[in-house]
C-alpha cells in the first residue's frame, strides 16, 4: 500500500515522469493500473490513490488530450435528462455539481448564468415548457443539496432585463428572457490537471507519453513515446478508461461516437456578454445552441450532436456542415449574424457512448446519438480488465468510484471506500479563503490556492508577467509553471492544454516560440 504524499508531492515534470516510469516497469506488481488520462482516468487515479492502494495511470498522450479538454466547459445539473425521464442520471448529474461547486473544486468551477431569449421562434408554448424544466431543475439543486448562494433560483425576465443580460439578440419581436443557472468550470484541462495531480499527491505514478500497446487483467506492455522503449508494467487490478479508444484495448467494447462541435469567437464580436445563451434549435422541443462567454477574450458556441463511424482520430476534424448548423442557430437570435470568416476557431469532442444495439430491442443504428443515454457502464472482460465508458465531464468522480469499487471487488483487493466526494482537489479552499488571496482573480479561478505562487513568479522575474501573445490574458509566468508543476512536455501540452491557446490557429502559431523558449529554459534547469 502507498503511503500519501505531502501537497509538494503533486507536482508533475518530465524528471519525476521517467523516474516514475522506471519504477512502474521495474518488475513490481502495483495494486491498480489505470489506462487513460481523461476527467474519468485521472479521477480513477485518484480515487484509488486516496483508498491506500498503489497506483500507475497512463496515457499515450498528454493530460486531457482525448474527449475531456473538448467539452462546453459546464458541469451540468441533469436538466435534459429529465426530459427523457433519465432521473438517476439527472440526480447523479446534479449531485456530483455539487460536490464540485462547494468541496473539491470550488476554484475552477461557479456559477454560470444563463437567458434563454423569449424571441418571436420561440412560441409561448415552447416558453411555457421551457420554464417549466428550468423548476424542475431547480428542484434537482434542493434534491442534491446544493445551496442557494452557489446556484441562484431561475426567474423570469423583462425584455429590458433580457437586453441587458444578452445585448447582442434581435430586439424586435423580443418578449423577454428566462434567466437560470449551471456550473461552469473555468477550463476542462485544467480540471484534470488537478485531478492527476491530487492523485499524485496520493502516491499515484501519473505517466504521459506512455502508451499501453496490450491490455490483459495482469497488467500491460507498455511503449514510452519519447524513446520507444517497450516495458511490462504488471498489476492485480486493471481498468481501461480511454474512453472513444476503450474498445482498441479490450474486446468486446463497442463505442458510437458522438461528435460535440463548437465555434470560438472573438467577444468583441458579440459585444458585452454578462450571462451565456441557450438558443433553442429550430424543430426541437429539448435541444439548445449553447453561447458561452469565457473570459479570456473568446466566446465558445457549441454544440452539435452527430454520430461518427469509422476510426477514431487523435483529433476530431470539425466539418463545415457543423460549422453552417451552428451559425444558422445563431443568426435566428442575433442582431447582427455571425458570418463565416469570423469563426476564428473551433473544436470537436467525441462522446465515448456504449452501444447498445441489439441489447434493448431497439435498433441501435436507428437511434440519434442524442437519444442515447448518458448513463455510464462498468464492464469487466473475461480476463479481468475493468472497462468504464459513457457518462460525461460532470459525472466523473462517480464513474471513477464505481469503476474503483467494481475492480477491486473483481480481483479481489481489499480497499478503503472512496473518499473523493469529500477530498478537494490541488487549489481548492473556501471561497472566502480564495477571495483573500493576494492574486488577481483570473489566475485564482484558474490555479486557486497556487495562483500566488504563480504571481510570486513573475514578482521575482518581471518578463514572466508579461503575456505570451499580445490581446490574451495568459502570460510567461503560466507556461513556466505548467511546466515545473503540471506535467507539460511539449509546446502542444503548454498551448493545447495547459492553456487554451491553440483554440485559435493564428494564436498558436504567435506563441511558439515563447513556449519553446520556456521549455527549453526548463531543460536547462533540469540539466
Amino acid at each position: 500500500m502507498s503511503h500519501t504524499r505531502t501537497d509538494a508531492g503533486s507536482s508533475l515534470d518530465a524528471s519525476r515522469r521517467a523516474r516514475e516510469l522506471d519504477e512502474a516497469a521495474d518488475g513490481r506488481v502495483v495494486d491498480v493500473l489505470v489506462v487513460g488520462l481523461g476527467a474519468t482516468g485521472a479521477g480513477v487515479a485518484l480515487d484509488a490513490a486516496a483508498r491506500g492502494l498503489d497506483v500507475v495511470a497512463v496515457d499515450a498522450h498528454d493530460l486531457a488530450f482525448g474527449t475531456s479538454r473538448w467539452s462546453s466547459k459546464l458541469i451540468h445539473g441533469g436538466l435534459r435528462y429529465l426530459a427523457s425521464a433519465q432521473f438517476d442520471v439527472a440526480h447523479e448529474s446534479a449531485v456530483e455539481r455539487g460536490v464540485l461547486m462547494t468541496r473539491t473544486a470550488p476554484h475552477l468551477v461557479s456559477a454560470q448564468p444563463f437567458v434563454l431569449p423569449l424571441t418571436p421562434l420561440v412560441s409561448r408554448a415552447q416558453a411555457s415548457l421551457a420554464w417549466a424544466g428550468l423548476r424542475a431543475g431547480d428542484v434537482l439543486r434542493l434534491a442534491a443539496r446544493t445551496p442557494r448562494q452557489v446556484l441562484p433560483a431561475p426567474r423570469r425576465l423583462t425584455a429590458t432585463e433580457a437586453r441587458h443580460l444578452a445585448p447582442s439578440v434581435r430586439p424586435a419581436g423580443l418578449r423577454g428572457g428566462l434567466l437560470s443557472w449551471d456550473g461552469k468550470v473555468t477550463d476542462d484541462a485544467r480540471l484534470v490537471t488537478a485531478l492527476a495531480r491530487t492523485a499524485a499527491a496520493h502516491g499515484a505514478r501519473v505517466l504521459t507519453r506512455a502508451r499501453a500497446l496490450e491490455l490483459t487483467g495482469a497488467g500491460a506492455r507498455i511503449r514510452d513515446e519519447l524513446t520507444g522503449e517497450e516495458g511490462e508494467i504488471r498489476a492485480r487490478a486493471v481498468i481501461n478508461a480511454s474512453g472513444v479508444w476503450a474498445g482498441d484495448l479490450v474486446e468486446g467494447i463497442r463505442i458510437r461516437p458522438s461528435r460535440g462541435t463548437h465555434l470560438v469567437l472573438r467577444s468583441e464580436r458579440l459585444g458585452a456578454l454578462p450571462a451565456g445563451l441557450h438558443i433553442p434549435i429550430p424543430g426541437e422541443t429539448n435541444r439548445f445552441v449553447l453561447v458561452l462567454p469565457q473570459g479570456d477574450g473568446r466566446v465558445y458556441v457549441g454544440l452539435t450532436d452527430e454520430p461518427v463511424e469509422g476510426d477514431i482520430p487523435d483529433v476530431p476534424e470539425v466539418p463545415e456542415t457543423d460549422i453552417g448548423f451552428l451559425l444558422d442557430v445563431l443568426g435566428s437570435a442575433l442582431d447582427t449574424p455571425v458570418t463565416r470568416d469570423e469563426v476564428v476557431g473551433a473544436f470537436a469532442g467525441l462522446r465515448p457512448l456504449l452501444d447498445t444495439s441489439g441489447q434493448d430491442g431497439r435498433d441501435g443504428e436507428a437511434a440519434r446519438t442524442s437519444d442515447i443515454s448518458r448513463r455510464h457502464a462498468v464492464l469487466t472482460s473475461p480476463d479481468g480488465v475493468t472497462t468504464i465508458v459513457g457518462g460525461k465531464l460532470t459525472t466523473y468522480r462517480r464513474m471513477a468510484q464505481d469503476a474503483v469499487d467494481a475492480a477491486t471487488a473483481a480481483r479481489g483487493l481489499p480497499a478503503a471506500p472512496s473518499r473523493t466526494a469529500a477530498l478537494p482537489l490541488v487549489g481548492a479552499a473556501s471561497p472566502a479563503r480564495l477571495r483573500a488571496l493576494p492574486a488577481p482573480l483570473r489566475l485564482v479561478r484558474r490555479y486557486g490556492t497556487e495562483a500566488e505562487a504563480v504571481q510570486a513568479l513573475m514578482t521575482r522575474d518581471p518578463a514572466l508577467a508579461e503575456p505570451v501573445l499580445p490581446g490574451h490574458p495568459v502570460t510567461r509566468a503560466e507556461l513556466v509553471w505548467a511546466a515545473r508543476h503540471e506535467g507539460a512536455l511539449d509546446e502542444s501540452d503548454l498551448l493545447d492544454r495547459r492553456t487554451r491557446i491553440g483554440l485559435v490557429p493564428g494564436d498558436r502559431a504567435e506563441a511558439l516560440g515563447v513556449a519553446r523558449d520556456v521549455l527549453a529554459q526548463a531543460a536547462a534547469v533540469r540539466s
